[in-house]
């Protein structure tokens, strides 16, 4: 009698058991490859450099935009890539936009206007959704992403989601260390570990209705 009860219940708890497991080495397995990315730091050429754009300061970069734009400098500067494309809208009550002051602080450091895409959006999908078209009118489908480390294999993936062929230059030495990481990676390990489930521009609308947001990442 009791092992008719017991018997199903049992099954049930294992089912779930595995269920449980399998959700655990999902993530477990996305949170390495987010942590191998932000480490690979290749040195190939492509046909532009995509910057992700993060906070500015009334007009002027944050320390971590700045970070992300030296990072895209030095590539540019190496010959890596013939045009820089920079994203990132603003917050109610912003003057600016990141792209804007973005594009601004490019020119200043010898980079030609007509050799920069100027974009927006307010999170990770919509900075690749705002320059992709423009990218592609001109030709360009291979880009240095350009961010910070946690945040560079969520960066390609929704890149690649949107026919880009990204390759990865995270920023060495971001002032983002100053904050704690472990956050930003576990926040992005969860975006990342969703996004791939049900879709990354799904992920955006989403996150948009609901008013969420990851910090330094969007």
């Amino acid at each position: 009698m009791f092992g008719l009860i017991f018997g199903p219940v049992r099954l049930v708890f294992k089912i779930v058991g595995i269920i449980f497991s399998l959700i655990v080495l999902y993530f477990a397995f996305t949170f390495v490859q987010i942590w191998l990315t932000g480490r690979t730091h290749s040195t190939a050429n492509a046909q532009a450099i995509l910057v992700f754009g993060t906070t500015e300061n009334n007009g002027t970069p944050s320390q971590e935009l700045q970070a992300r734009l030296n990072e895209a400098l030095i590539v540019y500067r190496a010959g890596r890539a013939p045009w820089i494309a920079v994203t990132g809208g603003n917050r109610p009550g912003d003057v600016y936009t990141e792209a804007g002051v973005s594009a601004t602080y490019l020119e200043a450091h010898g980079v030609p206007k007509s050799r920069i895409i100027v974009g927006g959006g307010d999170d990770t999908w919509q900075n690749v959704e705002s320059v992709a078209p423009q990218l592609k009118a001109h030709g360009l489908y291979s880009v240095i992403t350009v961010t910070d480390p946690f945040h560079e294999f969520r960066a390609m993936a929704n890149a690649s989601s949107q026919g880009l062929s990204p390759i990865p230059s995270p920023v060495e030495n971001s002032p983002t260390i100053k904050h704690s990481l472990w956050r930003y990676y576990l926040k992005e390990t969860l975006a990342v570990g969703v996004g791939r489930l049900i879709g990354f521009g799904q992920l955006s609308s989403w996150t948009t209705a609901n008013h969420i947001s990851i910090p330094f990442g969007g």
